[in-house]
């Protein structure tokens, strides 16, 4: 991804919303700086002016494409951030196999291994997490699911859908063994917000990546 292709969303004097790609990181790590969608992003604004900021509101994982907003002040970031549950979140998936049921809500605790491997436990003493999904399409070999987000737990989506027998396409961390269009088949296409200021409802979505539609042809 170079930094004049970043595809912004929504651009206001408050917040800034940009899709991100799949194999980007959301923000720094200490293997890579530069390469980030927060780096992109800062760029962008600060060739505005350089005295431009921006703040994390959230993130994806690398390997998961879509919608991701950035705050310009630290006000903003915070009400985001305190009010992120209460906003619409969705995403879809290519899994794999037939999946049974055609919508569930998917409710479980998630814990962290010190390797960062989100898994599930039996008792509360993991952190609640809470996916509501529906089925969109299905074939013989694969489902795709819209999934909405009642909370935002890392891998959350993942590790569900794993423990569910049916693990993303793509998703060799969490038990895929099929990888047809060589990325995660994960993707955030749906925001539903309360904008911090105006104080109106903002609605993002994003079409559905070309390779995720053509599985089902």
């Amino acid at each position: 991804m170079r930094k004049n292709k970043l595809e912004i969303l929504y651009e206001d004097k408050f917040i800034i919303i940009v899709n991100k790609p799949s194999s980007l990181l959301t923000i720094a790590t200490t293997k890579e700086k530069e390469r980030t969608l927060y780096h992109y992003v800062s760029d962008y604004l600060k060739k505005k002016n350089k005295n431009n900021k921006v703040f994390i509101v959230h993130r994806l994982d690398k390997d998961t494409s879509g919608i991701v907003m950035f705050a310009k002040d630290e006000k903003t970031k915070f009400f985001l951030q305190n009010n992120w549950n209460d906003f619409k979140r969705n995403y879809v998936a290519i899994v794999e196999g037939k999946v049974e049921k055609d919508r569930d809500v998917i409710k479980s605790y998630l814990k962290e291994t010190k390797t960062h491997l989100t898994y599930s436990v039996k008792d509360k003493n993991g952190k609640l997490a809470i996916t509501e999904y529906k089925k969109i399409l299905e074939n013989r070999k694969y489902t795709m699911l819209s999934l909405n987000l009642k909370t935002g737990r890392k891998n959350q989506i993942r590790v569900q859908l794993s423990d569910m027998g049916n693990p993303i396409v793509g998703d060799k961390k969490y038990g895929s063994k099929k990888d047809p269009i060589g990325r995660l088949a994960l993707t955030a296409n749906t925001l539903e917000f309360i904008h911090p200021k105006t104080k109106k409802k903002i609605l993002i979505d994003i079409d559905l990546p070309n390779s995720f539609i053509e599985i089902f042809k």
